[in-house]
């Protein structure tokens, strides 16, 4: 049993969202959870709602199937960030010139999957 769970347009750079995804990748759901739960990273809030989603769609996945589900036997199989489209700002500067600032954004998605496979 896999199930996704994808966040897209969120407003951190794909950079800083890697950061935290390569801590809970190939982990089970529940050491990914409290990773996410400690991790300094602004970027770890979204992410832990994105692997909370993706348990919830295992779930729903199950009782559709009728199979047996068990949160504790899930592993995060593969989570990956790419990046979104991006937002071209301009501040002003001095002289009369204008610096461009770049608003990132990135993809991020969450697949779990059972530990078994």
């Amino acid at each position: 049993m896999e199930a996704k769970a994808q966040l897209r347009y969120a407003r951190m750079s794909p950079m800083k969202a890697r950061r935290v995804v390569d801590l809970i990748r190939g982990k089970s759901t529940g050491e990914a959870l409290n990773t996410l739960r400690h991790a300094p990273q602004a970027a770890s809030e979204p992410v832990l709602k994105l692997v909370e989603s993706a348990i919830a769609n295992a779930r729903v996945k199950a009782e559709q199937a009728g199979e047996r589900f068990d949160e504790r036997e899930l592993v995060v199989a593969t989570a990956f960030v790419d990046e979104g489209p991006t937002m071209k700002r301009f501040q002003p500067r001095a002289q009369g010139r204008a610096f461009q600032i770049k608003k990132r954004t990135s993809h991020v998605t969450v697949v779990v999957a059972d530990a078994k496979k």
